[in-house]
This record gives structure tokens, sequence and C-alpha cells, in this order.
């Protein structure tokens, strides 16, 4: 009994260290992160086009390097461009605020309603462009950071194998430890790729929406779908909940809002309640709570990206946890069903 008490204290003081350590060094250890997710799909990338394809592996990798750096240009094309036409249509915008706060005002009995110029200057406009600067300039030093990262992780991988047999002289160990990351390998493999086609399927449906009701900037919601569609939970409703608002504000009326509102939000329960569940099976085995749970504790840490790797994250812990008798039952606890 003592020893239990010994161990479930140790593991106590683990995790409260590695909580800490993730808090105080999020700022190298996000943009890792980001460039391992990368990296890894550099090489899921090269493994597609190396099987299919018949090149050669240097090929392949270029390929799929120069695969990423399109995606790349096309997505900050499309947001560029939205930033663009949101300047031409604010007017038209703001009449339909200003035309809805106005009917919301005599519903609720008040005459005097604040025009949208007297609203805006009560904000110190000067905070916000110091924000949205130190912000920008985040992103690029985290970029730059991230693409280093990547750079140094194609180049390491070469000499891996290498590396694993001097870690683990013995067969059986080294055999253990490859059986763990392929199975770490397999489970993210499974997730990233079903995750990536149901995102893109629901952007795609959602796009035919937007542009059947006839939205403004129908790319770059369909797109903005596809990206929160990895955040759990929190990334449908606001995929459903923001195209919404915009479909209100662009018509002024209450129909277009409903017909997107009901449509967009049928797709992400028929996409999230019915397909994903079957295309997933048991790969991932996380229970539903710890999913929500980890959402939570992953953004609380690293912000908008931890909600993003909240998943992949926690399956690799869960794994981890698994591998020893003394942390199995915290890998039971996360499980869906008891199975680790």
């Amino acid at each position: 009994m003592p020893s239990r008490l010994i161990t479930f204290g140790l593991t106590l003081a683990i995790a409260a260290l590695t909580g800490y350590l993730l808090v105080t060094g999020r700022d190298l250890l996000i943009p890792f992160a980001i460039a391992l997710m990368i990296w890894y799909l550099i090489n899921a990338l090269s493994r597609l086009f190396k099987r299919h394809e018949r090149v050669p592996g240097w090929a392949a990798l270029t390929c799929a390097i120069l695969t990423i750096l399109v995606a790349l240009a096309l997505i900050v094309q499309i947001i560029s461009g939205s930033f663009q036409a949101v300047q031409e249509a604010a007017p038209n915008y703001q009449a339909n605020i200003e035309k809805l706060l106005s009917a919301a005002m005599e519903v609720v009995g008040v005459e005097t309603m604040p025009t949208i110029g007297q609203i805006i200057e009560q904000f110190d406009m000067r905070t916000v462009i110091a924000g949205v600067v130190g912000a920008a300039a985040n992103v690029a030093g985290s970029a730059g950071l991230i693409v280093i990262y990547v750079i140094f992780l194609l180049t390491e991988q070469r000499t891996f194998d290498a590396k694993l047999k001097a870690l683990f002289p013995d067969s059986r160990r080294e055999e253990e430890a490859r059986l763990l990351l392929a199975d770490m390998q397999r489970r993210i493999q499974t997730y990233v790729s079903v995750k990536t086609l149901l995102s893109l399927g629901t952007g795609t449906a959602s796009y035919v929406v937007l542009v059947a009701v006839g939205v403004d900037f129908a790319g770059f919601w369909a797109f903005l779908i596809f990206l929160l569609n990895y955040v759990p939970t929190i990334g449908s409703l606001l995929g459903v909940l923001l195209p919404a608002l915009l479909t209100i504000v662009q018509f002024g009326e209450l129909a277009p809002f409903l017909v997107v509102a009901v449509g967009l939000g049928a797709l992400q329960f028929v996409i999230g309640n019915i397909l994903e569940p079957r295309m997933m099976g048991k790969s991932l085995n996380l229970s539903p709570l710890v999913v929500i749970v980890s959402l939570v504790v992953w953004g609380s840490a690293w912000g908008v990206t931890g909600m993003f790797l909240c998943v992949p994250m926690t399956v690799i812990v869960m794994i981890a946890l698994a591998e020893f008798p003394q942390t199995r039952w915290v890998a039971i606890l996360l499980s869906a069903d008891g199975e680790v």
C-alpha cells in the first residue's frame, strides 16, 4: 500500500511539473509541436507520392513540400482577397447592422439608439492597433521558427533508425519501442487522415450551401469551417455561428440566416455524429469527456493552437502511459471503454 501511495504521489508530481513546463515553455513548444505536425504531414504526403507515382524518395519529398507550399499560398490568397472584399462591403454591412439594431431597440422599447460610429469611438484604437501589430509580429516570428524546426526534423530523420538502435541495445526493448512508436503513428495517422477528409467534405458542402444562399466570402468561410472542424465540439459550433451571423448582417433579414444556420448545422450533425464515429472506429478510443477536458486544458495552456492539437497530443499521452504498469491506470481512465 505505501508503494502505491508513493507511485501515485510521483505521478502527480510529474504531471504537475509537466504542466508547468508546458505553460512556461509555450513560446518554444508551440512552434515545435506545429513543426512536428507539418513534418508528419510532409512524410505522409511523401509516402503517398512514392507509392502511387513510383518516383524516387527525394522526388516524392520534394513534391510533398511543394504541395504544402502551394496550399499555403492559396490560403494566403483567399484570406487577403477576403479582407479586400470586406472593405468594399463594409458600408452595406454598417447600414444593415444599424437597421437591425433599430428594430431590436423598438422591440425592447428604447427610443434613442447609438450609431455605429459612436460605438466605435468608445474603443481605444491605439490599443487595438498595437495588439494587432503585436499578434502579427508573434505569428511572423513563430513562422520562422517553425520553418527552422521543420528543416532540422527533415535533416535528422535519416539518422533516426541508427539512434533508436543505439538507445536500445537490447533487441527486445528496441522492438517494443518500435511497436510503441508505430502504434502512435497509426492512431495519429488515422485521426489526421479521417479528420482532414471529413473536414474537406464539410467545407465543400458548406461552400455549396453558402453559395446557394448568396453569402459573401463563401470560399473564406468554407476554409474557416475546414480549420474549425479540427477543434472538438466548439469548432463545429463556431463553424455554424460565424457564417450565420454574417448572413444576417449581409441581408438584414431573418430568412437567409435561418437557411444557413439550419443547413450548416445539419451538415455538422450528420458528419460529426454519424460519419466520423463510423470512420474513426476505435483508433482513438478516447472518452468524450476526456476530449472536452483536454480541449479546455490544452486551450488554457497553449491557446487556440492547443485546441487544434488537443486530440493528437492526448492520444500520445494515453499511449505512453499505457506502456508502464505504474501509469496504466491513468490510460484506462482516459480511454472510452477501458481497453488500452
